[in-house]
Parts: C-alpha cells; structure tokens; sequence
C-alpha cells in the first residue's frame, strides 16, 4: 500500500468533504435545521469546525485506504472515483435513516437529504481519490 498517497488522500479529501459538507449543510439546509429547534437547538462552537474537519480527514483516509488496496478493480480516471463514491455512499446513506426511529422530533424526509447530501460527498471524495491515485 502507498502510504504517501493513502495520506494525501486522507488529508486533501477531508478537506474536500468537509467544505463540501459545510455548503450542503451549513448553508444549503440551514433553513431547514432552524425549522426544527426541537432537534437542533445546540448553540454553535467555533471550535466544533475544527473537529469536523478531523473527523472528515479520519473518514477520508479510511476511504483512502479501501480505495487504494482495490484501486485495479474501479478501472481508470475520474469515472473510477465515482463508481468508487457511489459504492462508498451507498454503505453511508443508510445509516441516515436511524435518527427518525431514535430521535423524537427528527422528519423523516430529513433521512432521504441526508442520504442525498451523503451520497454527493462520497461521489466528491471518490473522484478527488481518483485524481490522487492513479491506476
């Protein structure tokens, strides 16, 4: 396994996701969230972007990892990633629906955009994977 290019993948694909999230989240949905105080009503913390981007360079260097040990399987260019992505966000999009059975308040239809939003992000990071490790 390329470490070096498990690494960069890790690190600029987290970076990737992590403003691709703040766009879909932070300002795509925001309207949607502030309709909803019974579920989201935490105050902002400025330092909880900072978790967020560890948190996305930790799920971006594990794709990383899967991604380059079965890298000859996805074929060649940026189609490769996307194929990779949609694989990736298919496994995370339905987790998305545990938070309307648990979580009092919580819309289903919000499941579907977070599958939606999930989706997005793992095609996005599919295909910057791509564009680090070539075939």
């Amino acid at each position: 396994m390329n470490w070096g290019k498990v690494f960069l993948g890790g690190i600029v694909g987290g970076i990737v996701i992590w403003l691709v999230d703040f766009v879909l989240h932070g300002m795509v949905m925001a309207d949607t969230y502030m309709r909803f105080p019974e579920v989201f009503s935490q105050e902002a913390d400025p330092m909880n972007m900072w978790w967020f981007l560890l948190v996305e360079v930790c799920i971006a260097t594990a794709a990383a990892m899967l991604f380059v040990k079965t890298r000859a399987s996805w074929g060649s260019g940026i189609s490769a990633g996307l194929t990779f992505g949609f694989f990736l966000g298919l496994v995370g999009a339905f987790p998305n629906f545990f938070p309307p059975l648990t979580i009092e308040g919580f819309p289903y239809f919000l499941a579907w955009c977070w599958s939606g939003m999930t989706m997005i992000v793992s095609l996005v990071l599919g295909a910057v994977l791509s564009l680090i490790v070539k075939s």
